[in-house]
């Protein structure tokens, strides 16, 4: 006779595999607050289900978030179709003063958390997403991915190389090191933080290209923008409106050097993150959306 697994016995084990499993729902939904959810509902699952025959929870907690996370990207596809200009997935935020991560480790994270990467991410399907995720994010095999999507190994191995191929062409390439990622976001702040236009525009590349998050809710470019002139006239135009206790805090925006943007009483109006190449932006994602920063409250 199996021993029953008493609910705090649940909880611990839940709490052990919490982190990796808000991993892998972020991921496959690009939102915070999406992930808390579909991470409490299989907490709830976890808690109403005879554990003690699960040999592997941690493989059971995946599988379900994976599951609630893809059918929760279903539905959040057909919101994000009437979006009001650029969707950018909501920041993870920690002070850059506060984080435990070394730079270098900070950029190889960023690797499958950026903001880039994530973006670009909304053009594959649920499935593609969470498929190419698992496996060259999470070393799931395609056994493991066949069980988990309903189909067989051949066409998980097809739908993995088929994201990837598509990841592979349409991901910004990024190259810099730590340093130089550090260099650029202090000349940054800078510039932002004494409305400089010339200085903007020194750390551009020449094919920059501006996203920014309003959500209709805040002041935003309702279409990418592209090159050093516009993207610096834009970002003079949101500064010339601020208020006199604005301030810029440099942050750790989804792995990467950054900033957030504040007001009256320290309040979060703006998160940027960046990418670098050749030395220079080259591409810049403002998230200004209120309901996106929310968490960031808590910094």
């Amino acid at each position: 006779m199996k021993a029953t697994v008493e609910p705090e016995g649940k909880d611990k084990v839940f709490e052990h595999h919490r982190a990796r499993v808000f991993s892998v729902a972020y991921r496959i939904l690009g939102s915070v607050a999406d992930a808390e959810d579909v991470v409490q509902d299989a907490w709830l699952r976890w808690r109403n289900t005879e554990t003690s025959g699960i040999q592997n929870p941690e493989a059971w907690l995946v599988t379900t978030v994976a599951r609630l996370a893809i059918d929760q990207l279903r539905s959040a596809r057909a919101r994000r179709e009437t979006y009001v200009g650029p969707w950018l997935p909501e920041p993870i935020v920690e002070l850059a003063s506060e984080s435990e991560t070394t730079p270098e480790e900070r950029l190889s994270l960023a690797d499958d958390i950026s903001m880039a990467l994530l973006h670009m991410l909304e053009r594959l399907a649920p499935e593609e997403r969470a498929a190419f995720l698992l496996h060259d994010a999470f070393d799931y095999g395609y056994g493991e991915l066949a069980a988990l999507l309903g189909k067989s190994e051949a066409a998980c191995r097809q739908t993995v190389s088929r994201a990837r191929k598509r990841v592979r062409d349409a991901h910004p390439r990024f190259d810099t090191s730590a340093t130089e990622h550090r260099r650029l976001a202090a000349a940054f702040s800078s510039a932002i933080s004494a409305a400089d236009p010339k200085a903007l525009i020194e750390c551009f590349s020449d094919d920059v290209v501006f996203y920014s998050d309003g959500g209709g809710k805040a002041i935003a470019a309702l279409n990418p923008l592209y090159g050093p002139d516009h993207v610096t006239r834009f970002l003079i135009g949101i500064l010339k409106k601020r208020p006199e206790n604005f301030s810029v805090r440099p942050a750790i925006v989804n792995g990467l050097p950054g900033f957030l943007m504040t007001e009256g009483g320290g309040r979060i109006h703006s998160a940027l993150s960046f990418g670098v190449s050749d030395g220079r932006i080259s591409a810049l994602y403002m998230i200004r959306n209120p309901d996106k920063l929310q968490h960031t409250d808590r910094l």
